[in-house]
């Protein structure tokens, strides 16, 4: 049998509802992250005055997206590890 389906009978309806939750807002963060670093990266880009400038507003949204990320995942793994 599924571990899954087994800790899922286990765990009461509204501790399941209350992480699903959290880890849909966590989702909806990252989003809303991910696209404040684009258009930051595209802003800076279109306004840097050479290409060193350029490339360094391209590679600072890179970072920022992959930093909104990890911080989403960190985020459900703490919850999934506290459902344990």
């Amino acid at each position: 049998m599924d571990n899954s389906s087994s800790d899922h009978n286990k765990t009461p309806f509204g501790s399941r509802l209350r992480r699903s939750c959290l880890s849909f807002a966590a989702s909806l963060q990252e989003g809303f992250r991910y696209v404040k670093a684009f258009f930051v990266g595209q802003v800076k880009t279109i306004t840097a005055r050479n290409e060193q400038e350029a490339s360094e507003a391209e590679l600072e949204a890179t970072k920022k997206q992959v930093d909104a990320t990890d911080a989403a995942e960190d985020i459900k793994n703490r919850l999934k590890k506290s459902q344990s």
